[in-house]
């Protein structure tokens, strides 16, 4: 009775019905989503290659051979819609990939408001999503921004062979098969991709997660939030590794080390009075803890000052990622509120 109904839902699928065509995408909406942003490192251009997919998918719906190929075959499209905007856009990043650090005593540069910064991601659209044991990054770690950041330096294929290969568990015979290569060729991308990515890696642990259910992590994070809303720059700085680092796209100043973070803080957030001038919201991004940390205003409001996604290593943070507010996207994105 089951296998009857499939095959009814799939032969309605392929003469276009699009209440079936619906029905058997929709369950792979997400994976795929989440497949586009790691290759494009935008949530903008992931959605729109995901519209794309799908776009491409009902149009070349005899092109299907079977129901058991349907997951392959979305993903050789979006992979293939994905290839084909890397060639007309410009490739993602953090200010740490492209610029030397920043003297906190120089003023902040204007921000560069082009394409060219990684999106977080909200850690919602990795619910429910689980890789094959074949795969060598954690599901957290495979959108973490630090690895993002070296996939977007590969080349498209190589960044798609690294993705399918060594994120989703694919064999080199399944991704030959959506890349229309041979698995020699995939073999030897992946070689590339794999030394490439070694040779960029500085810190293996940047992208090896500390566990954001622990206690160490849940009393760092508690103390965190305790030292910015009631201006303890000290306590702050003690919580930071002493090669800790501090991006904030759009800008492509950034500071390396407790003094030099220290020094800016002290400079443009914590100076003067600063007792609850700050206040954070905790929500997660990229596989890690993050704030959304709102300033008050004249008029007693806190309004929105940045998203921060903190990178965690041996119980200090090593990173913050500071995502300035610029419009209401980003906080939409994420379910906060736009004034506290």
């Amino acid at each position: 009775m089951i296998e009857g109904y499939e095959n009814t839902r799939l032969a309605n699928f392929r003469i276009g019905d699009h209440d079936a065509f619906e029905l058997m995408t929709d369950p792979y909406r997400q994976e795929l989503l989440v497949h586009c942003y790691r290759m494009l490192g935008s949530l903008d251009d992931a959605e729109d290659a995901l519209q794309e997919t799908f776009l491409r998918a009902w149009r070349r719906l005899d092109s299907l051979k079977d129901q058991a190929s349907l997951r392959a075959w979305l993903y050789k499209i979006a992979t293939n819609v994905s290839l084909d905007m890397l060639d007309n856009r410009k490739a993602r990043s953090i200010p740490t990939m492209i610029f030397a650090p920043s003297d906190p005593q120089n003023p902040l540069p204007a921000p560069i408001n082009d394409t060219i910064w990684l999106d977080p991601l909200p850690d919602e659209y990795l619910d429910g999503l689980s890789l094959d044991p074949e795969a060598h990054v954690e599901t957290r770690e495979s959108v973490a921004l630090a690895f993002l950041a070296m996939l977007q330096n590969l080349p498209g294929r190589q960044r798609a062979v690294l993705i399918l290969r060594d994120v989703l568990g694919w064999r080199a015979l399944e991704v030959s098969e959506l890349l229309n290569i041979t698995a020699a060729a995939v073999n030897s991308a992946l070689q590339r991709a794999r030394a490439t990515i070694k040779k960029q890696q500085t810190e293996l642990a940047l992208y090896r997660l500390a566990k954001v259910d622990d206690t160490p992590t849940a009393d760092l994070l508690s103390r965190y939030i305790l030292a910015w809303e009631t201006a303890d720059l000290t306590s702050l700085i003690a919580l930071l590794r002493e090669d800790a680092v501090l991006t904030m796209p759009p800008l492509s100043a950034w500071y390396r080390g407790r003094a030099a973070i220290k020094e800016f803080l002290d400079a443009y957030l914590f100076a003067g009075s600063s007792e609850g001038r700050f206040r954070l919201i905790a929500t997660r991004a990229n596989g890690c803890p993050a704030f959304a940390v709102y300033q008050l205003d004249e008029n007693g409001d806190y309004r929105p000052v940045t998203l921060q996604v903190l990178t965690i290593v041996d119980n200090l943070v090593a990173q913050m990622d500071d995502f300035l507010y610029q419009d209401d996207k980003l906080f939409s994105r994420f379910n906060l509120p736009l004034m506290v």
